[in-house]
């Protein structure tokens, strides 16, 4: 096999590769033995018809595009190992000769990762994220679970009040006319909670159980719907139902109740633990944020579309997986919202673009400081899969083929390399 590498664009490089008449002569027999079966042609039983009949038949490229499809990937996969390509796209495939028992000629063109300029990433300063564990955070938390194990309890004596839980039908008009999606029946609204639009909620306190009441709201400048934005609109509203929640008082019994605590004091110092680990965390995260910010700011790299593109078909399997969570899918999601895929990935472009050039650069630095990963590094971090999921060890690693631990060693680089940047922050104390 031969191999010319010529460059086109920045990053754009195109392969013309070589196979031997010999090797491709292998690739045609093989889409014959492939294809044979199920050909029919005069004088001969099916799948029996002898190859050189054939190319008679329907012309000597007759099985060209299967062979080609056997040969290209493996000369493919080895002249980009040969010119040692880091590529980050599919490749363009031309053929340039074949057939007449000539060496078969095909020419790729990839995209490779860009190179990275790091700047003064070593002078970059930050100031450390910390947050406090207040009294207040405490008894939010204790509020929280205070709400979740409130008893709902119908109420008929009394008009509609703030935190009540109702079932209301409802019905929408812009002027006189009801518009589409502005009618619903049975639905249950808590009041103050802000699931409808701004204002609607307050104004039916004071309803009463049948009676209805009209409601008159602005819908948003931003509204979702393009024919109803800042558009002013009157509901009929009719209160079918009104519960209200009755709270249980937080004490030692309650305590039991929601938690493996036995008093109020140890329920409140595990709150208190769990936040300000909680809190921990966040400032970590949140101070490697302003590093890496700082990093990516200092550096110079063009990132090729292909990555981000590559980069936005992974957010959108992301949201479309984080979605049927919820019974539901991305394109049912992208009906319902007026949207479609362009318009979605258009929405992330940017977040894609940053995403991409924060992984380019961590690598480069990486590389710079020569961060390794060692099999302890690895072992931790399974152990972290273990304790957290009750498994054996060896259970978790019987998990990770191939790529699953190359993906979990790329991770724990990237990890490291951050936590180095961070500690060589001047301002992170």
């Amino acid at each position: 096999m031969k191999v010319t590498k010529e460059q086109q664009e920045k990053n754009i490089v195109k392969l013309t590769i070589t196979v031997d008449a010999e090797t491709f002569e292998k690739g045609v027999q093989k889409a014959y033995l492939k294809n044979v079966k199920s050909i029919n042609l005069p004088g001969f039983r099916k799948g029996k018809a002898p190859r050189k009949i054939i190319e008679q038949y329907y012309g000597e490229g007759v099985f060209y595009e299967d062979a080609i499809n056997f040969v290209c990937p493996d000369a493919y996969e080895e002249a980009v190992k040969e010119e040692n390509l880091d590529v980050v796209s599919r490749p363009e495939i031309d053929v340039v000769e074949i057939g007449g028992g000539k060496d078969f000629v095909f020419s790729a063109v990839v995209t490779l990762k860009p190179e990275v300029e790091l700047g003064a990433y070593k002078d970059i300063s930050v100031k450390k994220v910390t947050y406090r564990t207040t009294q207040k955070d405490i008894e939010a938390e204790i509020k929280k679970a205070q709400e979740q194990n409130a008893r709902i309890v119908p109420v008929e004596d009394r008009e509609v009040k703030q935190g009540d839980l109702t079932v209301i039908d409802f019905e929408g008009f812009v002027g006189k006319k009801a518009f589409e999606g502005g009618k619903g029946e049975n639905y249950n609204l808590e009041i103050g909670s802000g699931a409808f639009i701004p204002g609607f909620e307050d104004q039916l306190v004071g309803a009463k159980i049948g009676e209805e009441t009209q409601v008159n709201v602005t819908f948003p400048k931003d509204y979702h719907a393009e024919d109803l934005k800042g558009k002013k609109a009157m509901f009929k509203v009719t209160v079918k139902e009104i519960k209200e929640k009755q709270l249980p008082e937080i004490n030692d019994d309650f305590v039991k109740d929601v938690s493996e605590f036995d008093t109020l004091d140890d329920y409140k110092k595990d709150i208190k633990e769990k936040l300000q680990k909680a809190n921990e965390q966040k400032g970590k995260q949140e101070t490697e944020n302003l590093v890496i910010d700082e990093i990516i700011k200092v550096a110079k790299v063009d990132v090729p579309d292909c990555m981000i593109e590559t980069q936005l078909e992974n957010i959108a399997r992301d949201f479309d997986y984080r979605l049927s969570m919820q019974g539901m899918n991305l394109q049912k999601y992208l009906e319902l919202t007026g949207s479609d895929i362009n318009a979605f990935k258009e929405q992330f472009k940017e977040q894609a673009e940053k995403q991409v050039r924060i992984s380019l650069v961590l690598e480069a630095v990486s590389k710079e400081e020569k961060v390794k990963v060692a099999q302890k590094d690895i072992d931790a971090e399974m152990q972290k899969m273990a304790d957290n999921y009750k498994m054996e060890l060896d259970k978790v690693k019987e998990l990770f083929k191939e790529e699953e631990l190359k993906s979990l060693e790329n991770e724990i680089l990237t990890q490291k390399t951050v936590e180095l940047l961070v500690k060589n922050a001047t301002k992170t104390k």
